[in-house]
């Protein structure tokens, strides 16, 4: 429906509506005796309304202007009417939104039918007064970190809104964009009355609902700037911080659970974080699908969650905003910022397998007047795992944040992030037959002192800066390293009739360093009544990796009985006598990507996202055994093209078209660069808004092509090689929000149907390893609004994976698991004490396979950690 039709429709009902008033209005009930129940009979008319509380509102008040001022602590906004003590007020947010209906107004103003104004004042980045349909206006506050307090004056020309942009304090803090629901305030008053007089007292609200924790209503992974999901042509689902908390989350992969067809890639050994989006997988180095603050995150080991505030998927390609990543998508870790006002909160979760994890996040300013912030989030872990091995988990990690506001327009956060994390080495479990082996859960087989060590140092600036109201720059550069070590006996060969597996000490010694430099322009224009968003930027990476691989001679020794091990059959010998070096290499890549993007609103309810990229990419590796070098040099145009049309304000149709470009950072046994893959996605989907904006939901089909696909060489698992062209199409459900006050949701569904369909290996045809037909996830919390117990709530998570291929070469399935998970918690004043359960009733299953048939990674069993909080 055109815009100028929906106007047309609106006028319509609106005048329908006032007829049917003169023909039967409605009697106030202190201006006379007759009831109101005398206007029933409109039931049988058909209503322009969009309920039956609409019709029963007082006769429509005229709004004839809007006025707009600055005061010494934020902004006044005035509706100027003569009845502006008839007028019916409900509120509610949305993100950093303050929202004010007035159902029983219109908007009549000489210059159109919405009042608009950016930038407002400090802290508050826009006000709309507009008419939501035929008989609704609505006020739209919005700041620039949070929804702003906003009370209402009846004053001499009509009604005033007095907006304070705040914080907070006492709950959780949140930095942008995560909702934060303020309650109407009575302690803050304008400074200065308005231009039409002294305001009288606070109008009284009626507040709709509580904080909603669980829905995101912005992001900035999917265009690079804070933008409404609705408004975004692919999908995007948001993991937020209290998910994170509910659910006790310490593991990336856990968290992504609540995410459709996200699941686990082997994980080399339980120490590393490699994850598949949509059936595609990163291999957790500069070339994967993780990004930290929008930066490609090279790092191989376990991500921390303790300084993320949210995470946030963006399904499908998304190189013309990040270069070479993946076509499933990435995953964007935002992290804590500094808050404006003191927070002090301390954690201490124990529980199954002698966990102990302590943990601090504290905030606040280092000045009086607030220019100098800080965030200092630190945590301490150890366990001893529930497989069989000597080694425990030893993990330390902490983060320092300083954000210094130069001035009113320009501000500089600089963040330093250290991790040090020891673990077990553990392969997992072996394929047998077309299953997998049927042993204990805890027997292990590798050595009892297999480990792996990682010490990981990031390294960033974000300098920004307004230049006016419409026009901003942003330049940001972040430093990280990874220093890798393992040693381990290493599974080869599983003999199955006789149940010897041959093994190999083997040693990993790695370290790389990755440099990536930004710079984003964005600025709003408009040409005619076509408003704009542009984004330009520039990116420049460089990445340098080198490593060794050590072996002991011979490659089936030693060997071990799966059936009946027997460990340190033979001494591990030293470092000194692994001398079979298989890989003694130095990788180097330079990329350079340029990349432009417009948002483009032809009208409130149609959006144009189009935009492209340019990338170089320069590579070179030496063999350091006997200093052969090689190179490659590739370049790639990506485009992306899509559509937003709302036919009514709750509902988003849209349609993409986007391409992907991801550089082979790996080799082939004999040293040469692998070609960079190629990746095409269509997709179409509905967005939804439901139960007043507090639930939302996205419905996704879409067609994904991968060529020049790298894969494992089965022969020589240290390198990889092209397997051909991969298709993956799919359909996929989410939703999240809050059903009711205390009621929140978060749940997903995907379906992956994936394909090789080109290989010159015999694999065309198959299935792609680790890809699950299908997934699904359900969580729930419901917390005690009221009475003895407020406070208490409850928790319940379904998450389903089905069955996986095992292998591109189709030898053996990995079954399809059901887990269950519980909690209950309580909170009081400033204090939370909660339990946790995971895998409720204790399934025996599979996390992802790498390298074939013989790195099979086991999830845990049935575990309980019981948490204390308190917060200052």
């Amino acid at each position: 429906m055109s815009r100028v039709m929906s106007n047309q429709l609106q006028k319509l009902a609106w005048m329908i509506g006032v007829a049917l008033v003169l023909v039967n209005p409605p009697v106030l009930a202190e201006d006379s005796q007759k009831p109101i129940s005398k206007i029933s009979q409109l039931d049988d008319v058909e209503k322009p309304a969009t309920s039956i509380k609409q019709w029963l509102a007082q006769s429509l008040i005229q709004i004839t202007g809007v006025k707009s001022q600055t005061t010494g602590k934020g902004i006044e906004v005035t509706l100027e009417t003569n009845q502006s003590d008839k007028l019916q007020l409900v509120n509610k947010s949305e993100g950093n939104s303050y929202i004010v209906d007035i159902p029983n107004a219109q908007l009549r103003l000489p210059s159109g039918d919405t009042f608009r104004q950016e930038k407002a004042t400090a802290g508050i980045s826009e006000v709309i007064v507009t008419n939501l349909d035929a008989n609704t206006v609505r006020v739209t506050v919005t700041g620039e970190t949070g929804a702003p307090q906003v009370e209402l004056f009846d004053g001499d020309e009509g009604l005033v809104f007095g907006a304070v942009p705040t914080v907070t304090t006492t709950q959780t803090p949140q930095t942008q964009p995560t909702p934060v629901e303020p309650q109407p305030s009575t302690e803050t008053q304008p400074e200065q009355p308005s231009a039409q007089g002294e305001p009288e007292a606070p109008i009284e609200l009626l507040v709709t609902g509580e904080q909603n924790r669980y829905r995101v209503p912005n992001a900035s992974t999917g265009t690079r700037t804070d933008t409404l999901i609705r408004d975004i042509p692919q999908t995007i689902q948001v993991v937020p911080e209290q998910v994170i908390k509910d659910q006790r989350v310490t593991r990336l992969r856990d968290a992504l659970l609540n995410i459709g067809g996200v699941v686990q890639d082997g994980g080399f050994g339980s120490t590393s974080d490699q994850i598949g989006i949509r059936g595609f997988f990163g291999d957790g180095t500069f070339g994967g699908s993780i990004l930290v603050d929008g930066f490609k995150d090279g790092r191989g080991g376990i991500r921390e969650t303790a300084n993320v505030e949210r995470i946030e998927v963006l399904k499908g390609p998304a190189s013309v905003l990040y270069g070479g990543v993946q076509p499933g998508g990435v995953i964007n870790l935002v992290t804590k910022q500094p808050l404006r006002d003191p927070y002090y909160n301390a954690e201490l979760s124990v529980g199954s397998f002698s966990t102990f994890r302590p943990s601090i996040d504290i905030s606040g300013p280092l000045n009086s007047d607030k220019t100098l912030l800080y965030r200092l989030n630190s945590v301490y872990e150890t366990s001893d795992g529930f497989r069989d091995f000597n080694q425990d988990v030893q993990r330390f990690f902490i983060s320092p944040t300083l954000k210094w506001e130069i001035g009113k327009a320009t501000n500089l956060t600089l963040q330093f992030d250290y991790l040090n994390d020891e673990r077990p080495f553990d392969r997992g479990f072996l394929a047998f037959g077309e299953g997998i082996i049927d042993t204990p859960l805890e027997r292990f087989f590798g050595e009892p002192d297999d480990v792996r060590k990682v010490e990981e140092i990031g390294l960033s600036y974000r300098l920004e800066h307004n230049f006016n109201d419409n026009w901003k720059i942003r330049n940001a550069f972040r430093y990280q390293s990874s220093d890798t070590f393992d040693y381990r006996a290493e599974p080869v060969r599983l003999n199955e009739t006789t149940g010897i597996l041959t093994r190999n000490f083997r040693s990993n010694d790695d370290y790389e360093e990755n440099y990536t430099l930004q710079t984003d322009v964005v600025g709003k224009f408009i040409t005619g009544s076509i408003n704009h968003t542009l984004l330009f930027g520039v990116d420049l990476a460089r990445f340098t990796s080198g490593g060794t691989q050590s072996r002991l001679p011979g490659v089936i020794t030693p060997s071990i009985n799966v059936f009946n091990p027997v460990y340190n059959a033979i001494p591990r010998p030293g470092l000194d006598e692994l001398t079979n070096v298989v890989r003694n290499n130095q990788d180097r890549s330079t990329g350079l990507g340029i990349f432009l993007q417009n948002q483009i609103a032809f009208a409130d309810n149609l959006k144009l996202l189009v935009g492209g990229r340019f990338d170089t990419v320069d590579q070179n590796s030496t063999d350091l055994r006997d200093g052969s070098e090689s190179g490659r040099y590739d370049s790639a145009f990506t485009p992306r093209l899509g559509i937003v049309y709302q036919p009514i304000e709750p509902i988003s149709l849209y349609a993409s078209y986007s391409q992907s470009f991801q550089p082979n950072f790996g080799t082939r046994v004999d040293g040469s660069i692998l070609e960079a893959e190629r990746g095409t996605q269509y997709e179409v989907g509905v967005k939804g808004e439901f139960l007043d904006g507090r639930l939302a939901a996205t419905l996704a089909a879409y067609h994904i092509t991968k060529s020049n696909i790298a894969a494992t060489d089965l022969d020589n698992p240290d390198f990889l090689l092209p397997i051909g062209e991969q298709r993956n199409q799919g359909i996929e459900l989410n939703v999240a929000g809050e059903i009711s006050p205390g009621w929140n949701v978060i749940a997903s569904y995907s379906h992956i149907d994936a394909e090789i369909t080109r290989d010159n290996d015999g694999l065309q045809g198959n299935r792609p390893a680790n890809v699950p037909f299908n997934t699904a996830s359900f969580w729930t919390t419901y917390e005690l609004q009221q009475g003895d117990l407020q406070g208490l709530g409850f928790g319940l998570g379904l998450f389903y994976v089905g069955d996986r291929q095992g292998d591109s070469s189709n030898t053996y399935i990995i079954p399809g698991y059901l887990r269950t998970d519980a909690a209950i918690y309580y909170k009081r004043d400033n204090w939370r004490a909660g339990i946790n359960i995971q895998n409720l009733f204790n399934e025996k299953h599979y996390l992802g396979a790498n390298f074939g048939r013989v790195a099979i990674e086991p999830g845990a069993p049935l575990t309980v950690i019981g948490s204390f909080s308190v917060t200052f």
